[in-house]
């Protein structure tokens, strides 16, 4: 049963990661799924609210916190969808610490497409065999 209930997950979850990657190249062509949360801010507003290297991140501020989340169930939404670390071992505050950079290059960009950039960028995409 639960192997049942774990590869109509996978199912899901790839359908769903293929939906969203192929929704913003058909933008022209059809209306794209509804995207909602911190994903969808600019990544502009990201970097507005990345903490001083000094700052503890109990003191970071609130939008800092609720993008870290999201990132957080985005990165154990797509582990279960593909069963592999999409990660691969990296702590989730370097890869915001990455995203960060990515943000710096791409300003205009949101979130979402960020953070996909990233794990696209490890390679961590490709469902296991």
């Amino acid at each position: 049963m639960a192997d049942g209930a774990r590869a109509l997950g996978l199912s899901v979850g790839l359908a769903a990661l293929l939906t969203i990657g192929g929704g913003a190249a058909r933008a022209g062509e059809q209306t794209a799924p509804a995207l909602w949360g911190y994903g969808v801010k600019t990544c502009n507003a990201y970097l507005l609210t990345l903490p001083r290297d000094d700052t503890p991140l109990a003191l970071a501020d609130e939008d800092y916190l609720r993008h870290r989340q999201w990132l957080a169930g985005f990165v154990s939404g797509l582990n279960f969808a593909i069963d592999r670390d999409v990660l691969r071992g990296a702590e989730l505050d370097a890869a915001m610490l990455r995203i960060a950079a990515i943000c710096r290059d791409n300003p205009e960009d949101d979130y979402f497409n960020a953070s996909l950039r990233l794990i696209r960028g490890l390679g961590q995409l490709q469902k296991a065999e």
